[in-house]
């Protein structure tokens, strides 16, 4: 049997002890499917002390990641440090110019540094896995780089963030308002203190840029994301949703178009009998869309240490067993720089929530200033009942009167401009709420 693989571990948070726990779990049969064994020989981490449920005795340690990653000691670095910058990038560069194969987790290194990162991975002859970064225990990297790489495809768009499902999920099904879903997210561990990264989209935004890359070949951009989160998303617009047949989740989409690839990331609209309108809670789900194949959904845990090491040691594995691919799915040097689709040249259905002034003329100037954009309506609705927002008071005369519009396809920019107009006729109150519908 080959000689066992040696592991060098930084990072011992949830999943640097989970990733240890799984491979003495799992250590016969990784040596069966692999053969040869995977083994922990060093690792780093801020304090040796801190207590964690790992025997960390026959393990050499280093302080610092950086002189981890450089020990001849180890044949694989994995690090699951976490963070754009160094001491995480210098240990990744250090391990890969030593020609030592990297497997991370680290999907704020890879959008940031993915592209420098792939073209030394490939200098040196080594891999670089990245399975855990986006999407957690669903295998969505390998599917995209090797289990569909006979396929162009067309469409990728997904539920990329356990804490905004879990919102949207428990306001819906719970009536609980934003605010109140949140605090609980955060008391369940599910947000962290400062929980803008991810209900503002940008999470959702890295691991985006990162699948886009494997499935079109384009350099790792998150700068070309448009980026909208769910802090605007109210129980009203739950409630029209529901009754127009949809559900709201906040997507990652990216689409190849005539004019380039589309990037975005906002709540987004999918119709109740979807598959991805079914994932719940803190659970991820990719759908792909390919030429020659219907839709395949992925679906499961999006973080967490055991999903997170699930997706560690089978790149590992992948290792041990000598396998190895560009990362991005194509040499570093075709990886191409990307064609960015602007946002205001995007096409479909818009759902439109308005507090229209309470007074002859109100509609129809609406109804105007939407004809004038070539905007068709599929459905409006007026309420004149007491809403969420209204905490329950009946309506009066003279009070704003929710209208939901819901459009034919249409362009970003024509929704725009009509908006802009009717706001500047000072016929509705406030900021229009604005939800694109996605096709499913």
């Amino acid at each position: 049997m080959a000689k066992p693989l040696k592991v060098g571990l930084a990072g011992l948070g949830t999943v640097g002890t989970a990733v240890a726990h799984l491979l003495q779990h799992q250590r016969d049969t990784l040596t069966s499917r692999c053969g040869r064994s995977i083994e922990i020989v060093a690792a780093s981490a801020r304090s040796r002390s801190k207590k964690r449920d790992i025997d960390l005795r026959k393990l050499r340690w280093f302080a610092d990641p950086v002189a981890l990653a450089a020990d001849p000691g180890i044949d694989v670095l994995v690090e699951v440090i976490g963070g754009a910058g160094n001491p995480a990038k210098r240990a990744v560069e250090t391990a890969l110019a030593a020609g030592k194969p990297v497997v991370t987790a680290n999907k704020a290194l890879l959008a940031t540094h993915g592209n420098a990162l792939a073209a030394l991975a490939e200098r040196h002859g080594v891999a670089l896995n990245f399975e855990a970064s986006v999407a957690g225990g669903i295998p969505i990297v390998k599917t995209l780089r090797e289990g569909l790489s006979g396929n162009s495809f067309m469409r990728i768009y997904g539920i990329l963030n356990g804490t905004c499902n879990y919102i949207l999920s428990r306001m819906e099904q719970d009536r609980i308002a934003f605010g109140d879903c949140l605090r609980e997210a955060q008391r369940l561990g599910y947000a962290e203190a400062d929980p803008t990264f991810d209900i503002e989209g940008h999470d959702t935004a890295q691991k985006l840029s990162i699948l886009a890359s494997l499935a079109f070949g384009t350099k790792v951009d998150p700068a070309a994301i448009y980026v909208e989160g769910i802090s605007s998303i109210t129980l009203a617009d739950l409630d029209a949703a529901a009754e127009l047949g949809y559900r709201i989740k906040l997507l990652g989409v990216a689409v190849r178009t005539e004019g380039g690839i589309e990037l975005r990331v906002h709540p987004t609209m999918v119709r109740k009998d979807s598959a991805i309108a079914q994932v719940m809670s803190v659970t991820n789900a990719v759908t792909v869309d390919a030429e020659g194949l219907s839709p395949i959904t992925l679906v499961g845990p999006g973080a967490g240490g055991a999903a997170t090491a699930s997706a560690v040691v089978a790149d590992l594995a992948d290792v041990a067993r000598g396998v190895r691919a560009p990362p991005f799915g194509r040499p570093a040097a075709r990886m191409t720089a990307i064609r960015k689709a602007p946002m205001q040249r995007h096409e479909g259905g818009y759902y439109i929530r308005l507090l229209a002034r309470d007074r002859p003329g109100s509609a129809a100037t609406i109804a105007r200033r939407l004809a004038q954009q070539q905007i068709s309506l599929e459905s409006i609705v007026q309420r004149h009942e007491s809403w969420p927002e209204r905490n329950g008071r009946p309506g009066r005369s003279g009070e704003p009167v929710p209208v939901i519009l819901v459009t034919y396809a249409t362009s970003e920019d024509a929704v725009r401009k009509a908006l802009a107009a009717v706001r500047r006729d000072r016929v509705i109150s406030g900021r229009p709420q604005v939800i694109r519908i996605e096709k499913n």
